[in-house]
C-alpha cells in the first residue's frame, strides 16, 4: 500500500487545471488542515476533498470490498471513511466550508471541462462569498 499514490492523482489534476482555467487560485495538500484537503481556496475559506473511490469506499463500481481478505478491507474501509468524517467535522467547526468530489466524476479531463460539475462546484465556491448583500 505504500506505493499507492495519494497526491497529484490524474483526477485530482484534471478538476485543479479546470478550476485554474476559470481563473481560480487555491493552494494544494495545506498540511496544517485537518486531512490535508486536495485543494484549498483560502479567499473563499473553502476546501475540496477529491476521494478515490476504492479508498474511501464510494458506492459506485470501483468501490468494491476485494473478494479476498474482506475482514483487512472492511475495518480499512471503516477506519477511512471514520477518519474523512472527524477530519470533515474539524474542518466545519474551524469554519471552512467543505466539498467531497469522487474520482469517478473526475476520470475523464473533457468531462471535466465541460461537464455541469464544474459549473456546480464554481457556484458553490463563489456563490456564498459573493452574494448580494442585505438592503438597510
Amino acid at each position: 500500500m505504500a506505493s499507492v499514490k495519494n497526491k497529484n492523482s490524474k483526477p485530482e489534476v484534471n478538476l485543479r487545471k479546470a478550476l485554474f482555467a476559470k481563473g481560480l487560485r487555491y493552494r494544494i495538500h495545506v498540511k496544517n488542515l485537518p486531512g490535508h484537503p486536495d485543494v484549498v481556496f483560502p479567499r473563499y475559506q473553502a476546501v475540496i476533498f477529491i476521494h478515490g473511490c476504492f479508498w474511501h469506499h464510494h458506492g459506485c463500481k470501483h468501490g468494491n470490498l476485494p473478494a479476498t481478505n474482506t475482514s483487512f478491507w472492511r475495518k480499512k474501509f471503516h477506519e477511512n471513511v471514520l477518519r474523512d468524517r472527524q477530519n470533515i467535522a474539524k474542518l466545519k467547526r474551524l469554519g471552512w466550508r467543505v466539498k467531497v468530489i469522487w474520482s469517478c466524476q473526475l476520470k475523464n479531463r473533457q468531462k471535466v471541462y465541460s461537464d455541469e460539475s464544474l459549473q456546480d462546484i464554481m457556484k458553490w465556491l463563489v456563490g456564498v462569498k459573493f452574494s448580494e448583500p442585505s438592503a438597510r
